[in-house]
């Protein structure tokens, strides 16, 4: 567990892509390789599920501290992360002077995970048992894995380069190693680093490519006829594979959604063994792709009833082939996967494969893009003809020419800590729109300020407090902020019976007062105007 409170700080004291690359790679070849998978799973986003509620934990805190209600409450609300706060509190018992060290597998395996099958009063004995002598920096990564909430700051691409580097590998072969589902096992990590290991694991997708916006006028890409230009779908991206007589779909996520889209599974028995398509999954009839909110039906029901099939129907809109009968490919250009692709599916019912946009020159596709939103479309997606298809987000061949967003101008409400290194800052933000004389909350965003913005911003929240709900505070209601967002649909869980789709900050909106922002009846008109 040392070892990998060292890697922690690392990562968390530098903003250097290369620093934070070498401290992975000299973690990877120097730990335990069962340590390693389990630090690998933590590093590339992955989660344990929360073995232990707050309700639990802040009574055990507090019954070793001996602190109040209030007083914890205080404290929580300075600091903002739970895990943090009962580290910090802990740290005044006196501990071993150099407790053994324990590997994080051990820990783990043989400790946090048993937890679960335990009863409450064994769970709390051994809790405490250890916040006892665990030092600090321990004890907060210890916290966090129990709440479920341990994240740590760095990008899927920096951890491939890490373990390309010690496996001497390319960085391709390294991130398809890791896609999909995978436990953190000696028996894993070894195989990542092998240079002969088959990618045998039939479910496994291929790492997305993934495309740039575009921010420098369209037409200094070149000729049109360059270009696969395609309409830019408002769906889950996904990979269909269809090998050793199993299908498969994975999302973007890297969730497998094969069981919430049962009539792709049945359309994809026709497909030939080996075959690996990327698209969409479309909610789509008739022809034409529905609007995404009824695609969500399909993810956030347990139960897939008949109703909700037949109100929600879907489509894989397939827009590339990359294995076709186990053939890898990805190392040919667009132009020859996308001839391959129509040919496969020709005459196949149940899928489609995405259109080309045919014009004569920029100014008439920025004519038709204007058409996207009734077509149920986001714009257009730009691929170069001749692009292979590569991994992670490389700019050059492929890019996404998005249509303006929608736009609101809403009061802040609430404020809520950050996480990691600004945990102890206000990052998180509810905003809120007029419904007569009252705000009314319609959108969270925390993304959007700068560093500088958001240090602003935590000064005059504090100084601005109204009430506090736990590390939640409600401040005056007097700065407003231009969000941007991409969609909007009627939400009966929502008070104000709307849900923005990808909701952010555009701008802090100092020239405007409160009463200029908008009101709930104007996003009902947008709402109105879509449907």
């Amino acid at each position: 567990m040392r070892r990998f409170a060292d890697l922690y700080d690392e990562l968390d004291s530098t903003t250097s892509t290369n620093a934070k690359v070498e401290a992975m790679a000299r973690y990877f070849r120097d730990a335990p390789p069962q340590d390693a998978a389990w630090a690998l799973y933590f590093l590339t986003g992955r989660r344990l599920k929360r073995l232990l509620t707050s309700k639990v934990l802040v009574p055990w805190t507090q019954e070793l501290t001996g602190l109040p209600d209030w007083l914890f409450a205080e404290v929580y609300a300075s600091v903002g992360d739970l895990a943090e706060v009962i580290a910090l509190l802990l740290d005044q018992y006196e501990r071993p002077a150099a407790p053994e060290e324990m590997p994080l597998s051990w820990w783990l395996e043989q400790r946090l995970l048993p937890l679960k099958d335990l009863e409450p009063a064994e769970q709390r004995e051994q809790v405490l048992s250890w916040w006892k002598v665990i030092p600090r920096r321990e004890l907060f990564l210890l916290n966090k894995m129990l709440t479920g909430e341990l994240r740590v700051g760095v990008s899927d691409t920096l951890v491939v380069r890490a373990v390309a580097q010690v496996a001497e590998l390319p960085p391709a072969t390294v991130s398809h190693r890791l896609m999909g589902t995978w436990a953190p096992s000696r028996a894993f990590f070894e195989q990542l680093l092998s240079p002969d290991v088959s990618d045998g694991d039939a479910s496994r997708p291929y790492p997305f490519y993934l495309a740039s916006p575009l921010e420098q006028p369209v037409e200094s890409l070149g000729e049109p006829k360059d270009w696969l230009i395609e309409w830019k779908w408002d769906g889950i991206r996904g990979q269909l594979i269809r090998r050793q007589g199993s299908v498969y779909l994975w999302s973007r996520g890297e969730e497998l959604i094969t069981e919430r889209f049962p009539e792709i599974t049945e359309a994809s028995e026709s497909l030939p063994d080996g075959t690996v398509m990327d698209g969409e999954v479309l909610a789509y009839e008739n022809g034409r792709p529905l609007p995404f909110s009824l695609l969500q039906r399909r993810i956030g029901r347990q139960k897939l009833t008949a109703k909700v099939l037949s109100e929600a129907p879907s489509s894989f809109m397939a827009y590339d082939l990359l294995e076709e009968r186990g053939e890898d490919l990805r190392g040919l250009p667009l132009r020859e996967r996308r001839a391959r692709l129509e040919a496969l599916l020709k005459d196949k019912p149940g899928f489609t494969v995405s259109p080309a946009v045919e014009a004569a020159s920029w100014e008439e596709l920025a004519q038709l893009r204007h058409e996207s939103r009734e077509r149920n479309v986001e714009g257009f997606m730009l691929k170069r003809l001749e692009s292979t298809y590569q991994h992670g987000r490389k700019r050059g061949d492929w890019w996404k020419w998005k249509i303006d967003p929608f736009t609101v101008d809403a009061v802040l409400l609430y404020a809520h800590p950050g996480h990691g290194r600004r945990s102890s800052l206000y990052t998180d933000y509810t905003f809120a729109v007029w419904n007569g004389t009252e705000l009314l909350p319609v959108a969270k965003a925390y993304s959007g300020l700068t560093d500088q913005e958001i240090s602003k911003l935590d000064r005059w929240i504090r100084g601005h407090t109204r009430e506090k709900f736990g590390p939640v505070r409600s401040v005056d209601p007097e700065q407003v902020f231009e969000l941007h967002f991409e969609g909007i649909a009627a939400s009966p869980r929502h008070k104000s019976g709307i849900a923005l789709r990808f909701p952010r900050i555009a701008r802090w909106r100092s020239d405007k007062k409160p009463q200029d922002a908008d009101s709930l009846a104007s996003l009902q008109e947008l709402l109105h105007a879509q449907h």
